[in-house]
C-alpha cells in the first residue's frame, strides 16, 4: 500500500475485518440451507452440491489474480467493487427461482468475494507498524476463523427463524457497511495501468484449481478413481498445476512473482497454512454430522454446541495480539500446534455418550489452539517477504488455505466412509448371542426377527461410524504432530 497512512487506523481495521468475515462466512453458512433450498427449487441432491462447488471454484480461480487486479485498479477501488459485487450477487442468490440461477449467482459471488480476504491481510500488514503486526494479524484472524465456525450456527438459525434465502440476504447490510467504511477510511492508491496480465499463467492455474476442486467435490458421489470423470478431472488438475509451475519459472512476468516462492518463511507458511486448512475445515465438516447423526442433536442445537470454539479462537487471538510482538512468534505457534494435538486426541475419544459439556470444552480448546497458530503463522510467513510481493503473497496464502480445506473435507470424509466399512466388517464376526452389545435397556436383540435384525444392523453401523470418526480425528492429530519440525525452518522476525 502506498501513500500516507489512514487518518484513523482503528475504524479502517474494523471494516477490513468485516469484509473478510463476510467472505469466509459464506464458505459454510449455505451448507445447512441446502435441504430446504432443494425443496423450494425442486433440485436433486447432486444439483445442490453445485451451490457450494460453484462458489468455491470461482473463488479459488480468482484469488491468484488479486495481486494484478490490485495493481491495475488500485486497492481501494478493487476492495469497494468487490464488496459491492458480493452484495449484489448475494441479493441475486436470495431472489433465485431455479437451481441454475442460484449456481450462476453463487459463482459470481465467489468471484467478487475472492479478493476480500487477501486484500484485507495485505492492507493490515501494510498499515501496521513493525511492532504492531501481531495485533493486526489477530484482527485478521478473527475475520477468517470466526466466519467458517459461526456459519453453520448462523445459517441454521436463519433457516429456522426465517427461510433459506436469508443466508444470502444477511450479507447485504454487512457488505454495504464494509464498502462505505472502506471508501471513507482507506486512502486511495495510484493504479499501475501499464502492467500486463499473464493470461497464459492464469489459464493454467485456473485449469488446475478448477479441475481439482470439482474432482474433490464430486469424488464421493462417483466412487473416486473408479469413475472416468474423476480420473479425467484429477489428470487435468495435475496437468494445469504442472504447466503453471513451469510457466512461473520461465515466464518474464508471471501471474504470481516467482520470488514469492523463494522466500523460506513464505514457503514454510504455505505448508503450515495448508495443513491448518485441512484440520479446520475437515473438523467442522465432520463434527456436524457426528453430533446430528450419532448423538441425535437437532441442527440448531448442534450449531449452538459447536459454536463456542469461536470464543476460544477469539480469546487466543486477543492474547497473541496483545503479547505477540514481545515474544518469539514461533513460541506461540508451537504451543498452538500442541494444543491442537491435544484437542484432536480428545475428539478421537468421542462416542454417542459424550456430554454436550465435553463437546463444548474440547471445541473451545481446539479453537484456542487455532487462534494461537493463525496469528504468529501469518506474522512469520510475511516477516521476510519483500513488501513489493505482499499482495501476491497474501493471495497465494489464502489460496493454499482454501485448497487445504477442500482437500481436507473430501479426504477425511472419504476416510470416514472407508473406515466405517472396515469397522463394520470387523465387528460382525465378534458378535455372539451373549455379547453385551446386544443388550439394549435390558432387552435382548433377537436377530432372527426382522425388527431385531434391523436394530442390530443400526447398532453395528453406529458403532462402526464412531470408530471411523475416532480414527480420522486421531489421524489429523498425527498430521499436526508431523509438521511441528517445520518450525526449525522458519526465521524469527528481526526485532525493530
Amino acid at each position: 500500500m502506498t501513500g500516507q497512512p489512514p487518518v484513523s487506523l482503528g475504524p479502517l481495521r474494523v471494516f477490513l475485518v468485516l469484509a473478510a468475515l463476510m467472505q469466509t462466512l459464506d464458505s459454510t453458512i449455505a451448507n445447512v440451507a441446502l435441504t430446504r433450498m432443494g425443496g423450494d427449487l425442486a433440485a436433486a441432491s447432486d444439483q445442490l452440491t453445485w451451490v457450494l462447488t460453484s462458489y468455491i471454484v470461482a473463488s479459488a480461480i480468482t484469488t491468484p489474480a488479486t495481486g494484478w487486479l490490485a495493481s491495475r485498479f488500485g486497492q481501494r477501488r478493487l476492495f469497494v467493487l468487490s464488496a459491492l459485487g458480493f452484495v449484489i450477487a448475494s441479493m441475486a442468490c436470495g431472489m433465485s427461482e431455479s437451481i441454475t440461477q442460484i449456481v450462476i449467482f453463487r459463482a459470481i459471488q465467489g468471484m467478487f468475494g475472492a479478493p476480500l480476504v487477501p486484500l484485507s491481510q495485505a492492507v493490515l500488514l501494510s498499515t501496521a507498524p513493525p511492532n504492531g503486526r501481531a495485533r493486526a494479524m489477530a484482527l485478521f484472524g478473527i475475520g477468517i476463523m470466526v466466519g467458517p465456525i459461526a456459519g453453520p450456527a448462523l445459517g441454521g438459525w436463519l433457516c429456522d427463524a426465517y427461510n433459506w434465502r436469508w443466508v444470502f440476504y444477511v450479507n447485504v447490510p454487512i457488505g454495504m457497511l464494509a464498502a462505505v467504511g472502506l471508501m471513507r477510511f482507506l486512502p486511495p492508491d495510484p493504479p499501475i495501468p501499464a502492467q500486463r496480465f499473464d493470461f497464459q499463467g492464469f489459464a493454467y492455474l485456473s485449469l488446475g484449481v478448477a479441475a481439482l476442486q470439482i474432482g474433490l467435490d464430486r469424488g464421493s458421489q462417483l466412487n473416486w478413481f473408479q469413475s472416468v470423470e474423476i480420473q479425467v478431472e484429477f489428470g487435468l488438475a495435475a496437468l494445469g498445476i504442472y504447466l503453471f509451475i513451469v510457466h512461473t519459472i520461465t515466464a518474464t512476468r508471471p501471474l504470481i512473482d516467482r520470488r514469492v516462492f523463494l522466500d523460506r518463511n513464505m514457503m514454510a507458511g504455505l505448508v503450515l497454512i495448508f495443513i491448518i486448512g485441512v484440520v479446520l475445515m475437515s473438523t467442522l465438516s465432520l463434527l456436524s454430522p457426528f453430533v446430528e447423526n450419532i448423538m441425535n442433536y437437532p441442527v440448531l442445537t448442534a450449531g449452538l454446541v459447536l459454536a463456542p470454539r469461536g470464543f476460544g479462537t477469539i480469546a487466543a487471538m486477543m492474547i497473541v495480539g496483545r503479547f505477540g510482538d514481545r515474544f518469539d512468534p514461533r513460541l506461540f505457534l508451537s504451543i498452538g500446534l500442541m494444543i491442537l494435538i491435544v484437542a484432536l486426541y480428545e475428539m478421537s475419544l468421542f462416542s454417542e455418550a459424550t456430554s454436550s459439556q465435553t463437546l463444548i470444552v474440547s471445541g473451545i480448546i481446539q479453537g484456542a489452539g487455532l487462534g494461537l497458530v493463525m496469528v504468529p503463522l501469518s506474522t512469520l510467513a510475511f516477516a521476510t517477504l519483500d513488501n513489493r510481493f505482499r499482495t501476491d503473497g497474501t493471495a497465494v496464502f489464502s489460496l493454499f488455505r482454501n485448497i487445504g480445506g477442500s482437500i481436507g473435507i473430501s479426504t477425511m470424509g472419504y476416510l470416514v466412509t472407508r473406515q466405517t466399512t472396515i469397522a463394520y466388517a470387523d465387528i460382525v464376526p465378534t458378535l455372539t448371542p451373549f455379547s453385551p452389545g446386544l443388550q439394549i435397556y435390558g432387552n435382548v436383540i433377537d436377530p432372527s426377527t426382522p425388527a431385531g435384525a434391523e436394530s442390530l444392523n443400526l447398532l453395528i453401523l453406529m458403532q462402526a461410524q464412531i470408530i471411523a470418526y475416532n480414527d480420522v480425528f486421531l489421524l489429523m492429530g498425527l498430521i499436526v504432530a508431523l509438521i511441528l519440525p517445520m518450525l526449525f525452518f522458519v526465521k524469527r522476525p528481526v526485532p525493530t
